[in-house]
């Protein structure tokens, strides 16, 4: 007998993979956990039923995420993640010795501890000891502060259940005064291609655009995401991630890529028609 995992990326359009075995699954007061292995994605994990993070292309999602932001200013020192229970944006943003303070807030705490022993490939690096993990509410953490960090990265789930508040316009403005005056916020932002997910990406950019001075949208393919298609917002109070981008600076860090790189940093920004359309609707 075979064992298939499917996630409906569409009322009418499935994306399936056959899996070898079933590798862990529970139920947290937030969300159903699973972990599976399969030959051509190794282990892959799921939230709800819903693809999150698999070893074969973790490495795309993860470099674009932090990358951008830190070419664009290659002096951010205080970091909030705010998400990410998988670890792989912890694991970037520790690659750089410059970044002294990385807080990651994670409302699930069995999501982190069952991706250190299923997927040590994103979460090896947790216990670095810049790194400093809050298991709670990310509205409720970031909530009154002020010019607290310099990078804020919200490496969400889709806008249902316990992501829903990531998405709001209270959520963006408490992010705008936690930043510092070069801040920048780098949001999951969802697809433009299938309808209900480019219903809440114009949502967000909407939101996001009308507390921000700068607010751009970056793209990246992510193969096992729905559609391939995804985005990034940027956000912040004076820094543009194209006029400002400091490629030699970037370079000078010494980190090997296996997606980003500073040609497509800002080919990243060089959006299709149909989505510059969606974004100025």
């Amino acid at each position: 007998m075979e064992l298939w995992y499917t996630e409906k990326h569409t009322d009418t359009v499935d994306f399936s993979i056959k899996v070898q075995e079933h590798l862990y699954t529970a139920k947290s007061p937030f969300q159903q956990i699973d972990f599976f292995k399969s030959e051509e994605f190794g282990v892959f994990f799921t939230l709800d039923g819903l693809m999150m993070v698999n070893e074969k292309d973790e490495f795309i999602y993860h470099d674009m995420i932090t990358h951008v932001a830190m070419a664009t200013n290659p002096e951010i020192k205080r970091v909030l993640v705010i998400g990410g229970g998988d670890g792989g944006t912890v694991r970037e943003l520790t690659r750089y010795s410059t970044i002294e303070q990385i807080d990651m807030v994670e409302i699930d705490e069995m999501v982190v501890r069952a991706c250190e022993k299923y997927l040590p490939i994103t979460a090896s690096q947790l216990n670095d000891k810049r790194v400093s993990l809050y298991f709670q509410d990310g509205l409720e953490f970031i909530h009154g502060k002020e010019g607290v960090y310099d990078l804020i990265l919200v490496d969400s789930t889709d806008p249902i259940g316990p992501g829903e508040g990531l998405f709001s316009e209270a959520f963006y403005k408490d992010c705008f005064k936690a930043l510092s005056e070069k801040g920048i916020l780098v949001n999951q932002h969802e697809s433009p291609y299938y309808p209900n997910y480019a219903k809440e990406m114009k949502r967000s950019h909407n939101k996001i655009k009308n507390i921000f001075p700068i607010s751009k949208v970056y793209q990246f393919h992510m193969p096992t995401y729905p559609s391939g298609h995804w985005l990034f917002g940027f956000a912040s109070k004076v820094l543009d991630p194209v006029e400002d981008f400091k490629p030699k600076q970037w370079e000078a860090f010494g980190l090997e890529t296996k997606y980003y790189n500073t040609a497509l940093h800002k080919a990243s920004f060089a959006l299709p028609t149909y989505v510059n359309e969606m974004l100025k609707a």
